[in-house]
């Protein structure tokens, strides 16, 4: 009976820990790696110590703690102290779908590749290394059919194009605010001739001026962005992937006004000079230049990051605000007509709230706790609701605002990290599959596979590959247990 009991449990040793369970449990999931150890001819197949009875796997003990405990319970957890990619090949090297961890720690599991996907998308941490070079050429659409000569080459005068670039969206910014200033504003009057009956007359039109100065100014920076645009739509592999692009359509959305107010400037009909008016009105377009800096600040990266990965919090923020503005609207509308006098008929001649819609601007300003003071409650029942909107103001706010901020905070830290990151000289290579190991069934890589694990897999294919020799010396070589090290086979 004792001897049975033997038979039919299993001791594994995985990085010099011990574990040891029930052949039936590792039944429990067909076709994976530990399913093949309760398979009759596993100690041929597997790394096997016949004098201390047990399977050696060189891989994370930790990790593998939570490996058995899916075959016992049938729940797969993720460990919080282990990297999201260390536990992800650690789940491919055992043939354990990911779908299956939980749902408490499915999140966690999947924080690692949103990680990985925003660090992609910040600058390189070494200027001058191949890596930046390479992102570079992507990020300017330059990276495809030219060698790397050329960019090496030609590498410093493309960034005195990008401080050019900066420099000229900070003065077209500039200029734009400068426009609306009353001092570079001049009054004229333009003397038109008008047709009057059989005859023709003459009108005098008054029309504010910008100086010329400034005219010129924003020319010369919409020459240099047209410039940039058109340089940029030439080089680029992808033209489709360019006009999907949200900041080139501001790009272009930008400097097409210009273009059509100068060619506009020069007729007389009335159709040009309303044509001429809208664009004068939709010059604020050129405001929108400001995300161009995006292109050259981390910070502005990381709080567009912020404000797409915040999307859900700050829809629900809308929906609590919008909840609570039409609530306190309707009782701030309601509590003023308690005091109000029996000669009014209206109920509103003592109250700024004369109907509910009124009161939704109320109930905006004080729940977000801006209190301009134009509206206010004038009965102290009406000062009693305004109380309670004041306090559920504070509670709404603050509730997905930890949300947004710890956005934020992983990443700033994820693009400070990338770019304090040293530069990798010499990759690890792992070593080859021990000699009849079996490999898990070839799977096609999913689209947003952990790019570390293909890379660790093409290595250790390549390292298999490589000849006999590596394999005869992993096969009869030492293993590191907990006992120390042995060697088998010699």
């Amino acid at each position: 009976m004792g001897w049975q009991a033997e038979r039919a449990k299993v001791v594994i040793n995985v990085g010099g820990v011990r574990h040891e369970t029930y052949r039936s449990t590792l039944q429990t999931l067909p076709g994976t790696r530990l399913a093949g150890l309760a398979e009759p001819g596993a100690a041929s197949r597997f790394d096997y110590d016949a004098a201390a009875g047990e399977f050696f796997f060189d891989r994370h003990p930790a990790v593998f703690a939570y490996v058995l405990n899916y075959y016992r319970t049938g729940k797969l957890h993720c460990p919080a102290d282990v990297c999201g990619p260390l536990f992800e090949e650690e789940l491919a090297f055992w043939g354990i779908d990911e779908t299956d961890v939980e749902a408490c720690c499915w999140m966690n599991y999947r924080q690692h590749r949103d990680a990985e996907e925003a660090l992609d998308s910040f600058e390189s941490p070494e200027p001058g290394g191949e890596a930046a070079g390479g992102a570079e050429l992507k990020r300017l659409c330059l990276d495809e059919g030219r060698p790397g000569g050329w960019w090496r080459r030609w590498r410093p005068r493309v960034w005195y194009v990008a401080f050019a670039s900066l420099f000229f969206i900070l003065i077209s910014i500039t200029t734009f605010c400068l426009e609306t200033h009353e001092a570079f504003n001049r009054v004229i009057n333009k003397t038109e001739t008008v047709a009057v009956g059989n005859g023709t007359g003459t009108q005098v039109a008054v029309e504010v001026e910008t100086e010329p100065f400034l005219t010129y100014v924003e020319g010369t920076c919409v020459v240099w962005f047209t410039f940039e645009f058109l340089m940029r739509v030439s080089f680029c592999p992808d033209k489709r992937d360019f006009v999907k692009s949200s900041l080139n359509i501001i790009d272009f959305v930008a400097i097409l006004p210009f273009y059509l107010e100068v060619g506009l400037r020069g007729l007389s009909s009335k159709a040009a000079k309303d044509v001429l008016g809208f664009l004068r009105v939709v010059r604020f377009v050129r405001i929108l230049r400001i995300f161009k800096l995006t292109r050259h600040f981390v910070g502005l990266r990381v709080l567009g990051h912020t404000l797409r990965a915040s999307t859900n919090e700050f829809l629900l923020l809308v929906i609590f605000l919008a909840l609570g503005v039409l609530i306190f609207a309707t009782m701030i509308y309601y509590a003023e007509r308690i005091g109000a006098d029996p000669d009014d008929v209206t109920g509103s001649r003592h109250t700024y709230f004369k109907n509910i819609p009124i009161g939704f601007w109320w109930a905006v300003v004080t729940m977000t706790t801006l209190g301009y003071g134009d509206m206010y409650p004038m009965t102290w029942s009406g000062m009693l609701v305004g109380a309670l909107c004041a306090l559920a103001g504070v509670l709404t706010i603050a509730m997905p605002v930890p949300v947004i901020v710890n956005n934020f905070g992983m990443y700033y830290s994820l693009a400070m990290a990338k770019q304090k990151l040293p530069k990798k000289k010499n990759k690890h290579i792992p070593r080859p599959p021990q000699p009849g190991s079996p490999r898990p069934p070839r799977r096609p890589p999913a689209r947003d596979a952990c790019p570390l694990a293909q890379e660790e897999v093409v290595e250790i294919n390549r390292a298999g590959e490589r000849g006999t020799g590596s394999s005869a010396f992993w096969g009869g070589g030492g293993k590191v247990g907990g006992r120390g090290m042995k060697f088998r086979g010699l």
